[in-house]
């Protein structure tokens, strides 16, 4: 540099300061559009998962709420506490695998390197996996119907 002056590592530098500010937003623009791509893919989800004796079929959208319901015939031949608590588990595996899914996205798109990645996929999965009471709870308020 000048008249001994020390050398600031780019400090003093417009030159490389620029390049430094370049990178920087280049970092920005890339986690902005990571972010966004990590929201539409979240949005978009929905996961459709059937019980394994063939009694009920649901469906859920990305924030775990049911959009559908889909009854077989067996439901007739089954008690109603049966169905109830069958549809109630379904949802709630659904969820889980909702979950999973989602925190996978998360990771595919922004990574889990961050704490805010990381932050983003653990509230995520607590909100998904979060049900409630458990189906036949005694303090269900509907119990006794």
């Amino acid at each position: 540099m000048g008249a001994g002056l020390p050398d600031t590592g780019g400090v003093l530098d417009p030159g490389g300061a620029m390049e430094r500010l370049a990178a920087w937003k280049g970092r920005i623009d890339q986690l902005a559009a990571d972010t966004r791509a990590m929201s539409d893919r979240l949005q978009e989800l929905r996961l459709t998962l059937a019980d394994d004796n063939g009694l009920v079929e649901v469906t859920i959208d990305s924030s775990g709420a049911l959009v559908d319901l889909q009854l077989g015939h067996r439901i007739q031949r089954v008690a109603p506490d049966v169905v109830a608590r069958t549809i109630m588990s379904t949802i709630a595996e659904a969820r889980q695998q909702l979950a999973t899914r989602s925190q996978e996205i998360i990771a595919d798109t922004v990574g889990t390197d961050s704490p805010a990645a990381r932050a983003i996929a653990e509230r995520v999965g607590r909100q998904l996996r979060d049900t409630g009471p458990a189906p036949g709870n005694p303090d269900d308020q509907r119990a006794g119907w």
